[in-house]
């Protein structure tokens, strides 16, 4: 899948998302609030991200916001060493290389090998953020 495809998925998928772009990055959300993005498209690289070389030819980095207990299932709950992480390897769940201490996990061009856990952790990650949502909402 291409990223444009990833963000035609996510849309079409997930209710009430809403997204916005900056920074060379598409932002999905939550309803309007906007308050933390459930998950990101970055398609190049900028002056604050290069960790990935998204500047290579058709290549793109999904982040995805997970719970806790999901990012130790995949990482280990010792903590992660992102030098043990090759960024610019495609079709491979790894910790985001800036926000796994916030449970971010990322994949560069989600292919055969990661799409379906991908769809998953996607799901995981636009019901955190309904959750989320819910309880700003919450009167009280």
């Amino acid at each position: 899948m291409d990223a444009a495809a990833i963000a035609t998925y996510i849309t079409a998928t997930f209710p009430e998302v809403e997204t916005s772009e900056a920074f060379g990055y598409t932002f999905f959300f939550y309803g309007p609030d906007r308050m933390l993005p459930f998950a990101t498209l970055a398609a190049s690289d900028n002056d604050h991200d290069r960790v990935s070389n998204l500047d290579r030819p058709g290549v793109y980095r999904l982040n995805i916001g997970v719970g806790r207990k999901t990012f130790q299932s995949l990482f280990g709950s010792e903590g992660v060493v992102l030098g043990d992480h090759d960024f610019t390897t495609l079709d491979r769940i790894m910790p985001h290389p800036e926000y796994a201490a916030q449970s971010f996990v990322c994949v560069l061009n989600p292919g055969e090998n990661t799409l379906q856990t991908v769809q998953g952790l996607l799901a995981e990650a636009h019901a955190l953020a309904a959750q989320r949502h819910a309880r700003r909402e919450k009167p009280g």
